[in-house]
């Protein structure tokens, strides 16, 4: 196999691991708010993620930033509760370029989650350009497969369950918000 691949499967198994089920989570509450009709907003959203993702692997690999791994593990699940509470407070009413913003910046902070791990594959390797561009545009793939997944299961429960766009958000968000809220606590023990 070579590096392309091997780092392009390990982007999107990232993403798409049910143990680290942060990602996800994240990625459902960038949707939460859209639906099948708002795929491009959507993607832009997502790619916003990638890129504060990406910028906050190559600055940890080339050891230009770290961040105590416990504040870390602790403020991925805080940007989950952010984003859900964003959704069902505000939904729709926010700016784009903010959301945008808003989504890149989480995407620093989970980018740093994974960081470590990503270094100590990344060891042994000469050049970092390939292994990192094609692990998060293996991360891009992963989460538009989640994107694809959640807005087919909005345009589901919208058009043919007859659950309104309010509902489904609220429904949606709220149990984000609910499962983040708990990772929280339980990791707050991370911060001492």
């Amino acid at each position: 196999m070579d590096i392309f691949s091997l780092y392009f499967e390990l982007g999107w198994q990232h993403i798409l691991d049910l143990g680290g089920y942060d990602h996800i989570l994240f990625v459902t509450a960038l949707c939460g708010i859209y639906t099948l009709a708002d795929w491009k907003k959507v993607l832009i959203l997502v790619t916003a993620f990638t890129i504060g993702h990406s910028v906050a692997l190559a600055l940890s690999v080339l050891n230009i930033v770290r961040i105590d791994s416990g504040l870390i593990e602790f403020l991925i699940p805080l940007s989950i509760v952010i984003t859900a509470l964003g959704n069902i407070l505000r939904g729709r009413n926010d700016s784009r370029s903010f959301k945008y913003a808003v989504a890149a910046f989480f995407g620093l902070i989970h980018g740093m989650g994974f960081s470590n791990y990503l270094r100590s594959l990344l060891g042994g390797e000469p050049d970092l350009v390939v292994p990192l561009l094609s692990f998060n545009l293996g991360l891009e793939f992963g989460q538009v497969i989640i994107v694809l997944v959640v807005l087919l299961l909005a345009q589901l429960a919208i058009k043919y369950f007859k659950v309104s766009k309010r509902d489904w958000n609220m429904f949606l968000s709220s149990a984000i918000f609910g499962i983040a809220l708990i990772m929280c606590i339980e990791r707050v023990g991370n911060l001492l």
